[in-house]
């Protein structure tokens, strides 16, 4: 009985073409857990730069949390990052002090908000990350409109922030920041920041 035998260079090219066929399904199949979860839910960022010293140190790696903000508004006090207004291929991260509708003023080295509930204004209290002796240089009032916020870095002495190029846009928020990975050894998931006032 005569057996029928695939030629070996067939067999070669069906091997080769099987072998790309199940890396194409690999790349498809992780393409499609990896991309809603990267542009939807988390993504990574580089921190650069001194601004929000000594929160974040310059060449940290966070997690931002995407979903939040698809859910809630941004609360006073969460460190985000965002799109920078003027050019937005650049991602910045700073810290919300003034909300939506908020009248913000910076004044002999003190942040205070005139809102709803501090209808005569209230100095911020921000002993939760700045030290004591640190003063918010800058003279401003600012009244922001219903989609936009003031941030501050909190290394107010090397930021660039509110203070020089102004108010944020709400669609401009990528994220807030959830967890730094790297370092290890400050390694640390952050909870949303709730600031509190001292009535002027």
């Amino acid at each position: 009985m005569t057996e029928a035998q695939e030629p070996a260079g067939e067999s070669a090219m069906a091997a080769v073409g099987g072998f790309f066929w199940e890396l194409i399904k690999v790349v498809i199949i992780a393409a499609v857990i990896i991309i809603p979860i990267r542009y939807f839910l988390v993504q990574p960022f580089f921190v650069r730069g001194a601004s929000m010293e000594p929160t974040y140190s310059d060449g940290e790696y966070l997690i931002i949390d995407q979903l939040s903000y698809r859910m809630r508004d941004p609360r006073r006090g969460e460190v985000i990052v965002f799109r920078f207004p003027d050019n937005h291929s650049q991602f910045f991260i700073k810290r919300i002090i003034g909300l939506p509708g908020e009248t913000v003023t910076i004044a002999d080295g003190q942040v205070s908000i005139v809102n709803s509930q501090y209808q005569q204004g209230a100095n911020l209290n921000e002993a939760q990350y700045l030290s004591a002796e640190l003063r918010t240089g800058g003279q401003l009032t600012t009244t922001l409109a219903e989609d936009e916020y003031f941030v501050l870095g909190d290394n107010r002495f090397s930021s660039s922030d509110s203070r020089s190029w102004g108010a944020l846009s709400r669609s401009e928020i990528v994220g807030r920041s959830l967890l730094r990975a790297f370092p290890f050894n400050r390694a640390e998931v952050f909870d949303p920041v709730s600031l509190g006032f001292i009535s002027i």
